[in-house]
């Protein structure tokens, strides 16, 4: 008999960082910039969701791997230059890496940031197609294109 599958990451491990990023959302759910903002306490859940899922090392930071990883996952590889531009429009050019903060600000904002608009593409192409499961259907020579 198998082993029961452990959720990838952990939960233990993840515990700390997902307090850290609660208090982050609490901070954007108190400032008053982002008061007329509509389903924020949903919009904020989904976007810690989502950075955890690409925080490959737990720090509460998105490296350049986990960019890559991320983009590749969209099906949107990029190269080093492309993910490090990504990365500096983000980051306003001061850091290597981005933080939950950053993270926030770019999904929020006015701007529409490369990576702001990945992750809305991503979010509306899974919602509407789920991935089917089990064998593809046989298909014979008169159904190609």
């Amino acid at each position: 008999m198998a082993a029961p599958r452990r959720p990838s990451g952990g939960g233990l491990r993840r515990a700390p960082q997902d307090g850290r990023l609660e208090e982050i959302n609490k901070e954007f759910l108190c400032d008053p910039k982002f008061s007329d903002e509509e389903d924020l306490e949903e919009k904020l859940a989904a976007f810690k969701e989502k950075y955890m899922e690409f925080d490959l090392n737990n720090q509460g930071e998105i490296d350049l791997m986990s960019v890559k990883r991320m983009m590749e996952k969209l099906g949107a590889p990029k190269t080093h230059l492309e993910l490090k531009k990504m990365i500096s429009e983000v980051t306003g050019g001061v850091s290597e890496t981005i933080s939950y903060q950053d993270f926030v600000n770019v999904m929020l904002g006015k701007r529409s940031a490369v990576l702001k608009l990945v992750m809305m593409f991503e979010g509306k192409a899974n919602e509407g197609n789920p991935k089917p499961s089990g064998p593809p259907p046989e298909r014979d020579i008169a159904s190609l294109p």
